[in-house]
């Protein structure tokens, strides 16, 4: 039997980290920015596009479509095309895109419906949105691909 390596057992130099917080803190902040912008986009959109009391709530789908959509251009961006910078994932995917799409608005719509005596027109809302929203990631997550495999020389 051999003695073990001492070089192997010398206790290796601590490097201290930086608190846990001062390297979520720009995280954070920018999150807060990008969903601050995106929620204000969304209640324009709103103000612009008011839902009549029983009516489809057209704002709010096409939003959550819209920002689907966006969401899979985005990440095949960012995933396939481009090394973006560590905050621009947080800043405009969870923060822009995340505060401009409103599944809870989703949900309170769909609630104010049934409450209002329109449980069909609820019922299409929460299938359609639903099936709208998967299938624009779907399709924006293709059709980008396509168009970077056609662009390659």
């Amino acid at each position: 039997m051999t003695a073990p390596d001492a070089e192997s057992l010398r206790a290796r130099p601590h490097t201290p980290r930086p608190p846990a917080w001062r390297t979520q803190a720009p995280v954070v902040a920018v999150v807060a920015l990008g969903g601050a912008l995106g929620a204000t986009a969304r209640y324009a959109l709103s103000l612009w596009w008011p839902t009549q009391p029983g009516g489809f709530p057209w704002a709010t789908f096409w939003t959550n479509v819209v920002g689907c959509a966006v969401i899979g251009v985005f990440m095949v961006v960012i995933t396939d095309v481009w090394a973006a910078h560590r905050l621009v994932r947080p800043f405009f995917g969870t923060g822009v895109l995340g505060g401009f799409t409103t599944f809870s608005t989703y949900a309170v719509d769909i609630q104010k419906l049934v409450d209002a005596g329109h449980p069909r027109t609820g019922l299409a809302y929460l299938a359609a949105t639903l099936l709208a929203a998967l299938t624009a990631v779907w399709l924006a997550v293709t059709a980008a691909r396509r168009v970077l495999k056609w662009r390659q020389p």
